[in-house]
């Protein structure tokens, strides 16, 4: 459904599908039919006249009149008229031909959409041209295609279509015309065929250092296609017919269905067009493989549904391409009940077996007929995925694929999707129906089991029009089906044994030993490899093996070659809870911890005494240790060696007792975001932009761990109590359980994942509360979630700024939330109940700060310090310091001393004096 979605709605009826499969549309002309109503009278119909490679297609204006589809092969007569041989009165001569058939296709009569209308017996037409002295030609190139449409073999008639295709290539190359931009540099220009589902278009591509093109032959759907290669997200090669020659471009991240689909004709021409395109994009793009997906889906970043999409993408299955549609499993097996129990396993189908093997008796048949049966044997006469299982689902919305498929017809009523129910009875017990199901089934869009376009589907044999598809008692409505399913894809039993299905379909079951001892082997002209198609010489033969291929359906390309691993269930169960938001205030707050009183005095004294006197805050001395801006300072203990991170890249050791750098060390060439250090001051945190968190050893000065736990940049991360939270733009924060000293003796699965909190946009700025039993996180676009760390449960969701937060802090009790944004607000937000109590407006962005509560300390977008009483609700103090903005601060638990950072590429020290 989603390649129906990114078709573009045309007022001209004629499509693509109207061709027959293998079909090329060659050329167009603006043409009128001549209706001749007696000898002395003619009436015209305009329209364009369309020669395809099979067929001779007339499009009249008048939506009420049919289009005309008359294949050539049943012409009997294709002859140009001479108008003064018939009338030598006729002082201008009419361009005009005749085409006399034994049958014609009427199709779209009244634009609507129905099976085609054929009428047998013999019928003549008269077509003129509206462009004078193109008659001859027109008729010449269709007495050309008539003649290769009579050729006895089917090869033959393949073979000189194919010539006459590229013919028309070779006479004609990329109009650089369409370029955008005179200054565009052409990089390379070959011939292809643009992919759509059953069709492929001819044409010229061309690439150049700006953009990439295709253009139809025929200038038809339109005269150029264009992409921006700024604007490609991702790229893959594809193979079309099993043959390795297809590309993929996508402009979107997550769109099921791509830009354009390329099918080349050779490999090499493929290759060259996907390095270039690969080169241009590899500082602006990741690759991702399956083993990296695996580890998100794994640890619960993504859902089942988002997996097997992205599983469905590696392994070349496509919406472009029917025979490679993604592929989805059937997952629930009661259709029923009156309410769907997902805490019952029985309410599930087994995962470990194809569809084909759920049924024993049915197997045992199969079984019986595989082992009687010649190499090479197969289990299952067809796929679980193939056009015609794809179009049975989605007939409701892409009707004119159905009639492409089938010659024009619709299947018989009662074999129609008529029931859910019906459906999955018939995949259990049917002798030949082993089909699974598609992504729709999980989406949100329940347009295909409804028949909103008023088809006329035909009539059952109980007399019942074909309309919606019927569904079962615990579906209230086509939404509420598409949820059930998406709730049974994410539940518990499903995520536990959907690594069983991958197996099967994407892994090391699919082929093999492994696939005959599960029962999941099917026809080998399904598997990749199987079978070299270019060394087949007979074209009757390849043409045969070509279109069973494209028809009979393809299994994906395997991914994995190993037992897929199991869904880490306990953490999944973790994120999948319920926020508390029964816990009280109190047994979050500080006050429930016990520590040594006299100490605490001591040092809520001396903060006390700092905070009052933070005014007299002075510059020590400054220091350009970075080439970027800095972005992150820890400290040791003693407070002799200080770390920062850069946008540079690196993490640098300072020495603030001989004021000196001592190390430098860059993880990989992306912006580090922030650093902490870990108790015992033996190992130092650094978050990254490439996505990763990387644990670096002071005593041994190099890299002993890394976190590769998100799928974008990483921009704050947090330690307490052997538990490290990492933020990211990829809209989560996560809790990683590690211990020091298991990052120090570099052990194995060091890191856990404890919990994934979502957020609706990416994650800029995080902070624990001092009892470490909260989180408040704010976004880019300017809301701020306060969470319970005990539950792992959303408290309280804010809206806060308009805009991103650059950064957000607990007070020191626990009681309110301080945060700046690019709106140049300080906010402050009440804990306990959530409501945004106090907002102070600022001259210019405020970029990080620190505070007790009611003053705050903070770094300006001018690079000044700037001292603000929120109680007051204003500035009181303005402190000169960088010349850029103010990055990150640092300040020692005494609040005597900080350390700043700045787009000035400097670290600054400060001390309070006196």
């Amino acid at each position: 459904m989603a390649f129906v979605k990114k078709k573009e709605r045309s007022k001209e009826r004629f499509s693509l599908l109207l061709l027959d499969l293998e079909e090329y549309y060659f050329e167009q002309h603006t043409a009128y039919r001549v209706i001749h109503n007696n000898a002395a009278e003619k009436s015209k119909v305009r329209g364009s006249l369309k020669i395809c490679s099979k067929s001779l297609i007339f499009e009249p204006e008048p939506i009420a009149e049919p289009i005309i589809k008359i294949p050539l092969r049943d012409c009997i007569k294709i002859e140009e008229l001479d108008q003064k041989e018939q009338n030598p009165f006729i002082e201008k001569k009419e361009d005009e031909f005749t085409v006399l058939c034994r049958q014609v296709c009427y199709i779209k009569e009244n634009n609507i959409v129905a099976p085609h209308k054929i009428l047998r017996g013999e019928h003549e037409f008269f077509f003129q041209l509206e462009a004078s002295g193109k008659t001859e030609d027109v008729v010449q190139t269709l007495l050309q295609l008539y003649r290769a449409s009579c050729l006895d073999k089917l090869g033959d008639q393949t073979a000189m279509i194919e010539a006459n295709l590229q013919s028309r290539l070779a006479r004609t190359s990329f109009d650089k015309n369409s370029f955008q931009c005179v200054s565009e540099k052409p990089h390379m220009e070959c011939e292809a065929e643009m992919v759509t589902p059953l069709v492929t278009n001819p044409g010229h591509v061309c690439i150049t250092d700006q953009n990439l093109y295709f253009q139809p032959l025929s200038g038809y759907p339109e005269p150029v296609v264009q992409i921006k290669l700024r604007s490609i997200r991702r790229i893959y090669k594809r193979r079309h017919g099993l043959r390795p020659l297809g590309l993929e471009v996508f402009c979107t991240e997550n769109d099921l269905c791509s830009d354009v689909y390329l099918k080349l004709y050779n490999s090499k021409d493929r290759d060259e067009l996907y390095y270039y395109i690969a080169t241009f994009l590899e500082n602006h793009m990741a690759e991702h493989t399956a083993e990296s997906y695996m580890l998100q889906w794994q640890r619960g970043h993504i859902t089942n549904y988002q997996y097997l999409l992205h599983l469905n993408n590696l392994a070349d299955r496509s919406c472009n391409d029917l025979s490679q549609y993604p592929v989805f499993p059937w997952v629930i097996a009661d259709y029923s009940s009156a309410e769907l129990d997902l805490m019952n396993p029985e309410t599930f189908r087994d995962l470990s077996k194809p569809v084909g093997a759920l049924n024993e008796e049915r197997l045992e048949r199969l079984l019986e007929r595989y082992r009687d049966m010649p190499d090479p044997k197969f289990m299952y006469g067809s796929h679980y995925s193939s056009p015609g299982y794809v179009l049975f689902y989605l007939v409701r919305v892409a009707p004119e694929y159905m009639l492409c498929l089938q010659n024009g017809r619709y299947d018989h009523a009662d074999r129609m999707f008529n029931s859910i129910a019906e459906t999955w009875k018939n995949c259990l017990d049917g002798a030949t129906d082993f089909k699974e199901l598609i992504p729709e089934f999980y989406g949100s869009d329940p347009s295909f089991i409804v028949n909103s376009l008023k088809l006329d589907l035909g009539k059952k044999q109980g007399g019942k029009m074909v309309q919606d598809v019927h569904l079962p008692p615990w579906a209230n409505d086509p939404e509420g089906f598409l949820q059930k399913n998406r709730e049974a894809l994410e539940s518990q039993y499903v995520s536990e044994h959907l690594h069983e299905w991958i197996d099967l379909i994407f892994g090391f079951k699919q082929k093999g030993s492994e696939a005959i001892a599960a029962h999941n082997v099917f026809h080998p002209l399904t598997y990749e490899g199987s079978i070299d198609c270019d060394s087949i010489e007979d074209p009757d033969q390849k043409i045969a093996m070509l279109t069973q291929i494209l028809e009979f359906g393809q299994t994906p390309t395997q991914l994995f070659t190993s037992p897929h691993p199991q869904r880490i269930t306990p953490k999944f169960q973790n994120q999948s809870r319920t926020p508390s938001r029964s816990t009280s205030f109190h047994e979050l707050s500080p006050a429930s911890t016990s520590q040594d009183s006299s100490f605490e005095d001591l040092t809520e004294e001396s903060k006390k005494l700092s905070w009052s006197n933070i005014r007299k805050l002075k510059m020590v001395s400054k220091n350009k240790i970075h080439k970027e801006a800095v972005t992150g300072v820890a400290v040791t203990c003693n407070g002799s060696s200080v770390f920062t991170t850069s946008q540079d890249s690196t993490l640098k050791m300072f020495s603030k007792e001989s004021n000196a750098l001592k190390r430098s060390m860059s993880f990989s060439n992306m912006a580090l975001s922030s650093c902490l250090m870990l108790p015992e001051d033996t190992t130092v945190v650094c978050s990254s932009w490439d996505n990763n968190v990387y644990f670096y050893s002071v005593a041994y000065g190099r890299r002993q761990g890394t976190i590769m736990g998100h799928d974008d940049a990483v921009s704050k991360i947090c330690w307490r109590d052997n538990r490290l939270y990492t933020a990211s733009w990829d809209s989560t924060v996560k809790v990683w359980s590690c211990t020091p000293d298991d990052i120090s003796s570099n052990k194995r699965n060091q890191f856990q994942l404890l919990a994934e909190l979502e957020h609706e946009a990416g994650v800029n700025a995080m902070h624990l509360n001092p009892a470490g039993t909260m989180l408040v996180s704010a976004t880019k676009e300017g809301s701020v979630s306060i969470w319970d760390i005990t539950t792992f449960g959303l408290l309280h969701q804010v809206s806060c700024h308009s805009g991103t937060v650059y950064d957000i802090a607990f007070s020191p009790d626990s009681r309110h939330i301080l945060s700046v944004g690019e709106n140049r607000c300080l906010k402050v937000i009440d804990v306990q109940t959530g409501m945004l109590i106090s907002s102070v407006v600022s001259e210019e962005q405020q970029r990080c700060f620190c505070w007790d509560g009611y003053t705050v300390l903070s770094g300006s977008q001018s690079g000044e310090l700037m001292i603000w009483d929120l109680i007051a609700g204003k500035f009181t103090e303005r402190i000169p310091g960088h010349s850029g903005p103010v990055t990150t601060m640092w300040m020692n638990e005494q609040c005597s001393s900080v350390i700043t950072g700045g787009e000035d590429k400097q670290i600054i020290f400060w001390k309070l004096q006196f």
